[in-house]
C-alpha cells in the first residue's frame, strides 16, 4: 500500500492512497461470499451460487461497495498512522479507482490536530491566594448543617415562605387553553429553590393554607418547548399544606449528635482544620488554573470547530450522567431550567474551547520538555486508584486496557506532570 499527504488548509490535509490489486481481488472475494449467502438465484441454494453465473447474472460491479467497505477502514487507519497524522474528525473519502484486477485508490481528505506555537510558559507570575479560614466561614457551615438536620413540621397556620416545602396542585393555561406538563396535584415545591419558571415561587409566597390564587408568569425565550417558549401563562394553584423547617440549636448537644466530638467549641475548631485543607486544596487548584491561563495565552493556536464540537458533547453526556446521579433526567432539567439543548450546549461551548486549547498548548509543552507518562508513572497512579476504589490495581488495569483507556489515563497523567512543571517554575506575584 502507498499512501502520500499534502496540507491543504492551515488544519486539513488530503491523504492519497493506493492499495494493491491483490488486495482488492481478497476484498471481491470476501464480497462475494457475502452476498452470495443472501442472494437467490433460480436452480441454485443460497450460498452455492457459482462466482461465474453470479458476476454474469449481477455483474462483478454489484460486489465493489462491499468490497470498498472492506478495505477502507483499514487503508484508512493504516495510511494516518503510517504517516503519524492525528486525525480530529471523520474524513471525507472520495474513491477515485476501484475496479477488478487493479488498485483501489481514494483520497482522504481530514481535519487534522493542530499545531501549537508555544510563547513564555517558565517563569510565569501569577497571583498569591489566601487560604485564610475566617470565622464567618465556620459559621456558615455550621448553618449549612443545621439546615441539614433541620426537621420538617407541618405549619398548622399562616403564610407561605421561603425556605418552606409547599404542597400544592396547579394548573397551567396559555391563551386560556390547557397545556401538556402543566398540571399535577399534591407537588412538593421547596419555595425559594428556584426549580420552577422564573416567578412562580415568589408568588406562592405569603398564600395561605386553603388558598386558590392565579399565579402569572412568561415562560423564558430559551425554554425547551418551543410552543411555550416566551409566552404568558396562568396557573391555578391551590395550596394544600406547608411544612418548614425547624433548625436545631448550636450547642454541644448538636455537637455530639452530629461528630465525636463532646463540645461545640471542638466541633467548630475540627470543622477549621477541615475548612483550611479544603481552601488550601482550592488555592492550589486556583494556582494550576492561572498557570495554565497565562502559558495558554502566551501561545498561537487555531482551533478546528470538530475539536470543539467533540468537547461540547462529551461536556453534555457528562453533565447528563451527573443529572442521572441524582435522580433526574434532561428533560426534567430542560423543564425545570427553561432551557433546550441548543441553548444548553451554547453555554458549554466557551468552556469546551478553553479544555481543548489548554490541553493542546499542555501537550505541546509536554513535547518540548521531553515529559512523557512512564510505565511507573502509570503502575502509581492505579495503585492510587486501588485505594480509591477498593479494587486490585491489576484488575483495574485490565478493565482500563479491555475499555481502550489506557491511553487516556496515560494522558491524564502527562497533562498534570506537565501543570506541576508549570507551577514548579512560576512566580508568585
Amino acid at each position: 500500500m502507498k499512501a502520500t499527504w499534502e496540507k491543504i488548509d492551515k488544519n486539513i490535509v488530503s491523504i492519497d492512497v493506493e492499495v494493491d490489486a491483490d488486495k482488492v481481488t481478497g476484498a471481491l472475494d470476501q464480497a462475494f461470499k457475502k452476498v452470495a449467502a443472501k442472494v437467490n438465484v433460480p436452480g441454485f441454494r443460497k450460498g452455492k451460487v457459482p462466482r461465474g453465473i453470479f458476476e454474469s447474472r449481477f455483474g462483478v460491479e454489484s460486489l465493489y461497495q462491499d468490497a470498498i467497505d472492506i478495505l477502507l477502514p483499514e487503508a484508512y487507519t493504516t495510511a494516518v498512522q503510517e504517516n503519524e497524522l492525528q486525525p480530529v474528525d471523520r474524513p471525507e473519502i472520495d474513491v477515485t479507482q476501484f475496479a477488478k484486477g487493479q488498485s483501489f485508490k481514494f483520497v482522504a481528505k481530514v481535519t487534522v490536530k493542530p499545531e501549537v506555537t508555544l510563547g513564555e510558559y517558565k517563569g510565569l507570575e501569577i497571583d498569591a491566594v489566601s487560604s485564610e479560614v475566617t470565622e464567618e466561614e465556620v459559621a456558615a457551615e455550621l448553618e449549612r448543617l443545621q439546615q441539614r438536620h433541620a426537621e420538617l413540621t407541618v405549619v398548622e397556620e399562616g403564610a407561605a415562605q421561603n425556605g418552606d416545602i409547599s404542597v400544592i396542585d396547579f394548573d397551567g393555561y396559555v391563551d386560556g387553553e390547557q397545556f401538556e406538563g402543566g398540571f399535577s396535584e399534591r407537588y412538593s415545591l421547596e419555595l425559594g429553590s428556584n426549580s420552577f419558571i422564573p416567578g412562580f415561587e415568589e408568588q406562592v409566597v405569603g398564600m395561605q393554607l386553603g388558598d386558590f390564587k392565579d399565579v402569572e408568569v412568561t415562560f423564558p425565550e430559551t425554554y425547551h418547548a418551543e410552543h411555550l417558549a416566551g409566552k404568558a401563562a396562568v396557573f391555578k394553584v391551590k395550596l394544600h399544606e406547608l411544612k418548614r423547617k425547624a433548625l436545631p440549636a448550636l450547642d454541644d448537644e448538636f455537637a455530639k449528635d452530629v461528630s465525636e466530638f463532646d463540645t461545640l467549641e471542638e466541633y467548630k475548631a475540627d470543622l477549621k482544620t477541615k475548612l483550611l485543607e479544603s481552601k488550601e486544596k482550592e488555592a492550589e487548584q486556583a494556582r494550576e488554573v492561572a498557570v495554565v491561563d497565562k502559558a495558554t495565552a502566551a501561545a498561537e493556536v487555531e482551533i478546528p470547530e470538530a475539536m470543539i464540537d467533540t468537547e461540547t458533547d462529551y461536556m453534555v453526556k457528562d453533565f447528563e450522567n451527573r443529572l442521572r446521579m441524582q435522580g433526574m433526567n434532561m428533560d426534567l432539567y430542560y423543564q425545570f431550567s427553561g432551557q433546550n439543548e441548543e441553548a444548553l450546549r451554547g453555554q458549554m461551548r466557551s468552556d469546551a474551547e478553553k479544555r481543548v486549547r489548554n490541553n493542546l498548548v499542555l501537550e505541546a509543552i509536554a513535547k518540548a520538555e521531553g515529559f512523557d507518562a512512564t510505565e511507573e508513572d502509570l503502575a502509581a497512579e492505579l495503585e492510587n486508584l486501588s485505594k480509591q476504589y477498593n479494587r486490585p490495581a491489576e484488575e483495574l488495569r485490565d478493565i482500563f486496557e479491555k475499555n481502550g483507556n489506557i491511553s487516556n489515563l496515560q494522558e491524564d497523567i502527562l497533562l498534570r506532570k506537565t501543570i506541576k512543571f508549570l507551577l514548579d517554575n512560576s512566580k508568585t506575584a
